[in-house]
């Protein structure tokens, strides 16, 4: 179990990231594509993820076991910062200072030991036990060329595994965020925390949650940043070293695999004043019954005419206690603006 410590002060400065966070995203879907399960949410995306592939994951997995710790370097973040897009993450990465990168390669190495240990080594595949421990080596030596490499499989890992659904992912976390922020506005952040996914209980002044070792995080003053993810799952993520800024990270709440929302014959239905005034209804998010008063129609409309907007890409619909909430996708905001996407970050 993981046992977050909150003060008051503390609680007055947790917060939600504003974005998905592209250095999260890319080692978290890894992990996903190495995992079986959950194929209703990842089984179509592993398909074509796995089609685009070409060698990166072979490097990648060197240095992101398939279970247990894989380095803090990898998800950098900066004290007050705003979650990282794939440049900025990148460059960060490459600063990381080469005394760090071996410490937490070393911390790697000794868990894949242990894990070894309790599994034996039948099985193992040769050439990539090798690469396995060249690669770390290398890294560890604080040399030029290894971290470029790392960096390029990564980048190119994430242009075939991340980059081709990210539409979908900001439309999830900005989903989440909406039921976040209302549940901010409706009970501070005791109810902001005591709304989170139910692997994640609030206990002031303890945040517990499952996780697979027993562990004490003191924020200390600090703060909480709150990073949801599309591709966490089964138990939320922090960082091992108690000494980095703290974040959350946690799963969202799957509506569907990830894939491309296609205009095709639902556009044509959207045709009509009603249907775009529910749409611009909808805006930074709004119940059922807010829907419905906003857009001057029935509650029994109101909720059919969402379901033809989420049918056709352009709404997300979570469930917010007894009510549904909905929000706009990128694809719905688009619409809005006349077709006008918004920058990927």
């Amino acid at each position: 179990m993981l046992r977050i410590h909150v003060s008051r002060l503390d609680l007055s400065r947790v917060r939600m990231a504003t974005r998905p966070d592209a250095m999260w995203e890319t080692i978290l879907s890894f992990h996903r594509l190495r995992d079986r399960r959950a194929s209703t949410v990842f089984g179509k995306w592993r398909t074509e993820t796995r089609a685009r592939l070409n060698g990166e994951a072979q490097l990648l997995a060197a240095v992101v076991p398939p279970r247990g710790y894989f380095p803090d370097f990898l998800t950098p973040s900066q004290e007050g910062a705003e979650p990282f897009g794939l440049d900025v993450g990148m460059e960060a990465l490459r600063d990381t200072p080469a005394d760090r990168v071996r410490r937490e390669l070393d911390v790697m190495a000794a868990g894949r030991r242990r894990q070894r240990g309790v599994r034996g080594t039948a099985g193992r595949d040769a050439g990539a036990g090798r690469l396995t421990a060249a690669l770390p080596a290398a890294l560890s030596e604080g040399r030029a060329e290894p971290l470029a490499r790392l960096i390029g499989a990564l980048r190119s890992y994430h242009d075939a595994a991340v980059e081709p659904y990210w539409p979908h992912i900001r439309a999830s976390i900005e989903a989440d965020r909406a039921v976040r922020g209302r549940a901010l506005l409706d009970g501070g952040a005791d109810g902001l925390l005591a709304t989170l996914p139910p692997m994640i209980r609030w206990r002031a002044p303890v945040l517990e949650a499952d996780y697979p070792v027993d562990r004490d995080l003191y924020l200390d003053g600090r703060g909480l940043l709150l990073q949801p993810s599309f591709f966490c799952r089964g138990t939320p993520v922090v960082y091992r070293d108690p000494s980095l800024p703290p974040v959350l990270v946690y799963p969202v709440t799957h509506t569907g695999a990830p894939e491309f929302a296609e205009a095709g014959p639902w556009l044509g239905r959207l045709v009509g004043h009603t249907r775009s005034a529910v749409l611009q209804a909808i805006g930074n998010g709004c119940t059922t019954s807010e829907l419905a008063r906003r857009a001057g129609v029935s509650l029994a409309s109101a909720s059919q005419h969402a379901s033809v907007l989420r049918e056709a890409g352009l709404v997300l619909t979570l469930r917010h206690g007894s009510s549904v909430l909905h929000t706009l996708t990128p694809l719905g905001g688009s619409l809005l603006r006349g077709g006008a996407p918004l920058a990927m970050s």
